[in-house]
């Protein structure tokens, strides 16, 4: 009987992580794909001993997703389900750090450092985007309340994302947040030159809001959430946050803090797009 055959992780999976994925186990059948290493011409600092995921040739269903989230915890595999898939996957356009930097670094501090930065060089007549907070940032929101399970409604939402015809990604981390960095994702780099603080932020957002990493495109991200604001206060407050995480998704979409809390009160799906 063949690894495969006895639940063992592929070999073309073990390359994912540091041990070889010793004691892991898959029972998913997956479709035709490979392992994705960074392009060293893009990545030109970092150090790769082992590709960043494993990418499907083919578009993959929601409920695929579904069943290989449910084996996780036993696979150590984190599904993603990846738009422009050419651009950057396929072509390495990709940075990978250590997950371990992710603990040096707090949702509130990326939060207040990048609130003065943009007070600093506002216009008086810009501060009415940030009404009715002005100057002073608010600080992390408190944690929403948990209005199904946090898998449930992931499951849910990458039915919806896969109507997309979006190929698969599978990423060795502990978390989906840990996703971001483990695979090298650069969507932000126009906002932030370093993925750390974001995977920073979706990790708290993990804890307070229930949230799933689910979909990744070239300058996008898809998240479940399972316990969203449903009050305005609350909203108005999240949306801060996403300010601070994702300026073009509030500037570009609503124009104010305000408006933009509306969009997102009760929601279980929270979407960014960078510029």
């Amino acid at each position: 009987m063949s690894d495969c055959e006895r639940g063992q992780l592929p070999p073309v999976l073990g390359q994912l992580f540091a041990d070889g994925g010793d004691g892991r186990t898959l029972s998913s059948v997956l479709p035709a794909g490979d392992v994705v290493w960074p392009d060293p011409g893009y990545a030109k600092f970092t150090v790769d001993h082992r590709p960043a995921f494993w990418l499907s040739d083919l578009p993959v269903s929601g409920e695929f997703w579904a069943g290989l989230r449910a084996e996780h915890g036993r696979s150590g595999l984190w599904p993603v389900l990846l738009e422009d898939s050419v651009q950057p996957w396929s072509a390495g356009q990709i940075a990978p750090d250590a997950v371990a930097e992710i603990d040096n670094y707090h949702a509130a501090a990326f939060m207040a450092e990048v609130w003065s930065d943009w007070i600093e060089r506002a216009n008086t007549d810009q501060l009415e985007l940030l009404a009715p907070f002005g100057p002073q940032c608010p600080g992390p929101a408190a944690s929403g309340q948990l209005a199904a399970d946090p898998g449930v409604v992931a499951d849910w939402y990458a039915g919806l994302v896969a109507e997309r015809r979006t190929p698969l990604g599978l990423v060795a981390a502990e978390r989906g947040a840990d996703a971001l960095a483990v695979m090298g994702w650069q969507g932000a780099l126009n906002h932030n030159e370093w993925m750390i603080p974001l995977a920073a932020v979706v990790r708290s957002w993990e804890d307070r809001f229930g949230a799933r990493v689910v979909g990744i495109g070239f300058n996008t991200l898809d998240l479940s959430v399972a316990a969203p604001p449903v009050t305005p206060e609350h909203a108005l407050h999240v949306a801060a946050e996403h300010w601070t995480f994702c300026p073009d998704s509030v500037v570009y979409s609503a124009g104010t803090l305000v408006d933009y809390a509306e969009e997102i009160r009760g929601r279980n799906a929270w979407s960014f797009w960078w510029d």
